[in-house]
């Protein structure tokens, strides 16, 4: 694979983060993938970005996040583990997109005032739930760096200390173990049924599966695996994260190919039910392209 240069990490925040006040606003596009280097270099470039909007304990976490060379570095084992499956992006890249998808699901269900469990069992504040949500996001495939098989176990393997480790500065004992265990519960639920107990475990898991705009997942197509997986990965041009009129948030994913209905059907959809916030999330994907029949011009969930 010939070498690709370095994402810029300041290339912008991915679809999910602009501001619902400005509808119908084209976000950049996504940074690449960071190409396969030496792991120094590799984690160089590692940055996690997302509107902290005030939340000093969530500033302290990305911070925490930003300076550790050793979860950068199993970001970077973890992508070469996806490379060497032909699977999409599992680098930093996917971190941050999954960072601030799932911030921005949260974040539209409060206005609506859904409560997360942090509130509702902790008397803690929706603040914490940022947190809990974003530590869960940014460990939730470390797992990868040991295997895909059981990716999510070996995910929770490697947070144990290091959530806590992170959250050094920002919390004390008992509320720290608190919002860890939190986290932890988050990371095993994101799994296709890891049955998530929270609104926050929730939240992260639908917002991985949302990581697919832009071609994100094409690379097993580009590199010749055809396939249902890849073809449908392949169609999916554009996803909209915006407030809902009759649910808390509505999520719109424009194809270029109904072939991209699998990718919807099968992956997001597997992970939105069962995860505790589909009474509040809907989901409209429609077909764009012009050079086919169009058996189903507009899919919902």
């Amino acid at each position: 694979m010939p070498p690709r240069p370095a994402p810029d990490p300041a290339a912008g925040e991915p679809p999910a983060d602009r501001d619902a006040s400005v509808p119908g606003a084209d976000p950049p596009d996504p940074p690449p993938p960071p190409a396969l280097l030496p792991p120094r270099e590799a984690v160089a470039a590692a940055q996690i970005h997302a509107p902290t909007r005030g939340n000093r304990r969530l500033e302290s976490l990305l911070a925490a996040a930003n300076a550790d060379d050793q979860l950068k570095a199993w970001w970077h084992v973890a992508h070469v583990n996806a490379t060497r499956l032909g699977m999409s992006d599992h680098s930093w890249v996917h971190v941050q997109i999954v960072v601030n998808i799932a911030l921005r699901l949260f974040r539209l269900m409060q206005r609506r005032g859904i409560e997360p469990g942090m509130v509702a069992d902790h008397g803690m504040r929706p603040h914490d739930a940022e947190v809990v949500i974003a530590a869960a996001c940014l460990l939730h495939c470390v797992g990868m760096a040991i295997h895909r098989t059981d990716h999510e176990a070996f995910s929770l393997f490697l947070a144990a200390d290091k959530v806590g480790a992170l959250l050094a500065d920002a919390y004390e004992e008992p509320e720290r173990s608190v919002v860890v265990a939190e986290a932890l519960g988050a990371i095993i639920g994101h799994r296709r049924r890891g049955e998530p107990l929270t609104l926050e475990a929730g939240i992260v898991r639908v917002a991985d599966a949302l990581d697919m705009a832009k071609g994100r997942s094409r690379v097993p197509f580009e590199a010749g695996r055809t396939n249902i997986h890849s073809l449908s990965a392949a169609a999916i041009d554009q996803v909209r994260i915006e407030s809902g009129e009759d649910r808390a948030v509505r999520i719109e994913i424009d194809m270029n190919n109904s072939s991209g209905v699998f990718q919807v059907d099968e992956l997001l959809a597997t992970k939105l039910r069962g995860s505790g916030i589909e009474d509040h999330v809907e989901v409209v994907a429609r077909i764009e392209g012009e050079h086919e029949k169009r058996l189903v011009p507009v899919f919902r969930l």
